[in-house]
């Protein structure tokens, strides 16, 4: 993923206190929801999250660790290509949503192809903005 960071605006201290797995999937989020008017996330920042969406975010973050936790530690542990937390974060965000990269790109071999099958089983996450101005997922 080309170099993005999010804007924290006052949200440093909650944003620290997130796995890194978490924080990854919301900067794609972000990331992939920006650089377009159009877009839900252009000109906001991480505190515009409304709360229920952060709590879904995170809690399917959660779940997919459940789910996928023996082929994660595989993906961490995968020969000479550095792969992380926060790189799969962005790649279940990137494969639920099919936005054309993700865990089967990554020279994961079986164990990319088996992230993806879970990352599908969530179905995709779509951001837009309330009449609030907080950002609300679906």
């Amino acid at each position: 993923m080309p170099e993005f960071h999010i804007d924290l605006s006052d949200s440093q201290e909650q944003w620290s206190e997130l796995d890194s797995f978490s924080r990854g999937y919301i900067e794609a989020a972000f990331f992939t929801e920006s650089g377009d008017p159009d877009r839900p996330c252009e000109g906001k920042s991480f505190a515009d999250l409304a709360p229920e969406t952060l709590k879904s975010m995170l809690e399917d973050c959660t779940g997919f660790n459940l789910l996928a936790d023996a082929w994660l530690d595989k993906a961490y542990l995968h020969g000479d290509v550095s792969y992380d937390m926060e790189r799969a974060g962005h790649d279940f965000w990137l494969t639920r949503n099919g936005h054309g990269a993700g865990f089967w790109d990554r020279e994961l071999g079986e164990t990319g192809t088996k992230l993806t099958e879970f990352a599908k089983t969530f179905g995709g996450f779509d951001l837009y903005v309330g009449d609030d101005g907080l950002i609300y997922g679906s």
